[in-house]
């Protein structure tokens, strides 16, 4: 197995430009190889010979968007070291086909397929997430709408789900509690309205982004009088976020969630709404099929 300091410079290099931690990011793959291996891969140790070396394709067995890559990279390179060989065909964020050669990686058999597991998890999943949010893109094209993800993450993988969301042509919302204020229904509650608990925000954090979540068009317009900017439309039917937006005029930014379908998206996205906040981008993907195929 080989180290951090061992990864190509590129590697590293390629996960700072996508906004990602390349430490963290190989520091967790570590973490997910061991849970596999808290001893040796018996079924691998058992049936084949140590010596052997193969190659072995990463195959699309549907159609998507990909993303990933450099993660099933390092999983390969960690668990292989230096008798590895990589060769990544298609690039994230590119739409793939069935059948469609994804990676290639050569190196001794047993390795490889101990790694396998490990390397297709992040990859179905991540090209899943990625593949979800491209069918939204798709949906609000010709509109002025963005889709936008929600904290509503798997633990452990926020900054690489909200990395295959941008490869899919979404955009992210806030990655964590520090990043910005939003205001939610219970943070009203505590304040005693939407304008109190606006303006406690701004007095405590006057030069952080402010989003605050509304349930009426009468909070909507508390709101703007208050000076809000951004503006959340919590499960509104799509009249109300049409009058929404015809209240606003372009005075705040606004966003709808709650409830949202796929179905949906076009007729919201048409209402004028600037995003679409939709969870189920990372917490509901399906995985993308991608198998690995070994050959001499």
């Amino acid at each position: 197995m080989s180290g951090f300091e061992d990864l190509p410079a590129r590697l590293v290099e390629e996960l700072g430009a996508a906004g990602l931690d390349a430490r963290k990011v190989y520091d967790d793959v570590v973490a997910a190889v061991t849970e596999d291996l808290p001893g040796e891969d018996v079924t691998s140790a058992a049936t084949l010979d140590p010596s052997a070396v193969a190659s072995a394709d990463l195959v699309a067995r549907g159609d998507g968007v990909l993303a990933g890559t450099a993660v099933a990279e390092i999983v390969f390179r960690h668990g292989i070291g230096d008798g590895v060989e990589v060769a990544r065909r298609l690039p994230d964020g590119g739409r793939v086909n069935r059948d469609d050669v994804l990676m290639t990686v050569r190196g001794p058999v047993a390795a490889l397929l101990t790694a396998e597991r490990t390397a297709l998890n992040y990859l179905c999943h991540l090209s899943g997430v990625a593949t979800s949010t491209a069918r939204w893109v798709q949906a609000l094209t010709g509109t002025r709408a963005r889709v936008r993800d929600t904290r509503k993450t798997t633990p452990g993988l926020r900054a690489l789900e909200k990395y295959a969301v941008r490869c899919g042509g979404g955009v992210n919302h806030r990655a964590t509690l520090s990043d910005q204020a939003l205001i939610k229904d219970n943070h009203v509650l505590a304040a005693g309205g939407v304008v109190p608990a606006y303006h406690a925000v701004r007095a405590a954090y006057p030069n952080l982004p402010v989003q605050v979540e509304v349930t009426s068009l009468d909070q909507l317009r508390d709101l703007l009088d208050a000076g809000a900017h951004d503006i959340l439309l919590d499960n509104m039917t799509t009249d109300q976020i049409s009058e929404a937006v015809q209240e606003t005029r372009g005075r705040a930014r606004l966003e709808a969630s709650g409830g949202l379908t796929l179905e949906r998206a076009r007729e919201v996205a048409q209402t004028g709404v600037d995003l679409i906040a939709v969870g189920a981008l990372t917490h509901s993907a399906p995985a993308l099929d991608i198998a690995m195929d070994l050959h001499a």
